[in-house]
């Protein structure tokens, strides 16, 4: 998680919202990233996917079984669906999404039975530091916008 962090900070050093994370396997990261989208023009570039991304191409497999993914901030639906569909085994978030989590917050995915790979899912590791990089970032972003 802290190598996640280190990812984050540089989220936020781009203008982006500091999320950042690592697929790791037998204890070596293998995909590394860190949210995107404003700079790549790409709702999709979260940091999860780009993790995903990262380590797809460093193993040569779209599907990622006996990985973790680490990740300061719970995934949201879009990211949750990737995590699936590449067959991660288990999930381990910092802080919680109260507005679109869905590794609990809002809704469970892999909780829901009807789908068809679930991954084990640990939520709260680094919770405070996490929650504080996020929440130091909007409130300098809303300093910026009240002093234009």
């Amino acid at each position: 998680m802290r190598e996640a962090l280190l990812l984050a900070r540089e989220a936020a050093a781009c203008d982006e919202v500091p999320v950042g994370a690592v697929v790791v396997r037998d204890g070596v990261i293998v995909g590394r990233g860190f949210n995107k989208p404003i700079c790549r023009h790409d709702p999709s570039a979260h940091a999860e996917v780009m993790a995903l991304r990262d380590a797809a191409g460093r193993l040569n497999n779209y599907r990622l079984p006996g990985c973790m993914l680490y990740v300061t901030l719970e995934p949201c639906v879009m990211c949750v669906g990737a995590i699936m569909h590449a067959r991660i085994d288990r999930v381990v978030f910092g802080a919680r999404d109260p507005k679109t989590g869905a590794c609990g917050s809002v809704i469970d995915l892999f909780a829901e039975t009807r789908l068809n790979h679930h991954a084990s899912v640990s939520g709260g590791v680094l919770a405070e530091e996490c929650g504080a990089l996020l929440s130091s970032f909007f409130a300098a972003r809303r300093q910026k916008t009240e002093l234009a």
